[in-house]
């Protein structure tokens, strides 16, 4: 399928949401913009795999990225898409096939902006981070990624959401002695130890860092409980598995202290982790997309791939038009005055 990049910027979200591209076949929708992207002469365009950049080279004092996923969650009865009023409704409007539209438009229609800019689409990440393309892509072509400053045009309802929090999965065990349950005095009931992990849940109050100014809510929650043998046996094992979603005043490390710390004389396992990022609003290219956007500034409470620019050293912010609460929805819409809002918001920074 052929996308006009300079049609109107919702034909274009519906154009791009109408290619299926659930995780893991996008090959389809890369390609479409890869073909759209290599007619542009002002471009240089690169491939690997289903990602897909393409830059600029101006020579510019300053270089910005602006990057989103191409995949989407599975489909839901949610496509072809359709349009009721003021929203666009189908698989992947709101996440975020409305923010790559508002990019892949730029992409056409700002030759000469004022910034160099690296225009980064790529592949799985609504699926596992082993095969993210944004990770593949800092792994094998980190140069591609180099920037002053990046956006992350994921949903936000077109407000600005600096930095992300960090995600931590401990498993939390305690142990005890396996006996028949018609003789439980000659045991130790695993799952009964486990109480106390859940009062060290309970009693736990977040904590809510501000960090360049802007606050973070923090939290610490079972997730998942394992334990027991048979109907008969007193279990001698209880596995509770614990979330840390921390603020970016933390690193990774401090995270895992943290947790090993507050669940003592319990043994604890690292299954998952990903580092926070703090907001990076102090470059300029920064504070000059804030005032150009005019648009309010809170913290992103969630995990997001500004955390691999911020590993690069780039720091990064989320804004798209797409309304997060709605992501991965079966009635998934996007308001579509909102689109033309961030692609204007946007234009007025990369050209002035």
């Amino acid at each position: 399928m052929r996308l006009d990049l300079f049609s109107d910027v919702t034909d274009l979200t519906a154009a791009i949401v109408d290619i299926e591209s659930v995780s893991g076949a996008e090959g389809p929708l890369a390609d479409a913009v890869e073909a759209a992207l290599r007619a542009l002469p002002h471009l240089t365009v690169e491939r690997a795999g289903h990602n897909v950049v393409a830059r600029t080279e101006l020579g510019r004092a300053e270089r910005v990225v602006l990057a989103g996923h191409l995949d989407t969650v599975p489909l839901n009865g949610n496509l072809p898409s359709r349009v009721d009023g003021d929203r666009l409704y189908g698989c992947g409007t709101t996440d975020m096939k409305s923010g790559v539209a508002v990019a892949l438009k730029l992409a056409a229609t700002v030759p000469e902006p004022t910034r160099d800019i690296t225009y980064v689409f790529y592949e799985c990440e609504e699926i596992e981070a082993e095969r993210n393309g944004l990770r593949r892509l800092a792994a094998e072509r980190p140069e591609l990624l180099a920037g002053d400053f990046a956006v992350l045009m994921e949903p936000t309802g077109a407000l600005i959401e600096g930095g992300c929090q960090g995600t931590l999965r401990v498993e939390v065990t305690a142990t005890g002695e396996r006996a028949h349950s018609a003789r439980a005095w000659m045991g130790s009931n695993a799952i009964h130890s486990a109480g106390r992990i859940l009062d060290v849940l309970r009693a736990y109050e977040p904590t809510r860092p501000v960090v360049d100014g802007l606050e973070y809510h923090e939290g610490l929650n079972a997730v998942f409980v394992r334990g027991g043998v048979a109907g008969n046996v007193i279990p001698d094992e209880c596995v509770v598995t614990v979330n840390y979603r921390f603020a970016p005043d933390k690193s990774l490390d401090d995270a895992e202290a943290y947790v090993r710390d507050i669940f003592d004389g319990f043994a604890v396992k690292v299954t998952d982790a990903s580092p926070a990022a703090r907001p990076g609003l102090t470059h300029p290219a920064a504070d000059a997309f804030v005032r150009a956007s005019g648009a309010e500034v809170r913290a992103k409470l969630g995990w997001t791939d500004v955390a691999r620019f911020a590993e690069l050293g780039v720091p990064a912010v989320n804004y798209g038009p797409g309304e997060p609460t709605l992501a991965h929805t079966k009635d998934e819409y996007v308001e579509i005055p909102l689109i033309a809002d961030c692609e204007h918001r946007m234009r007025a920074w990369l050209t002035t």
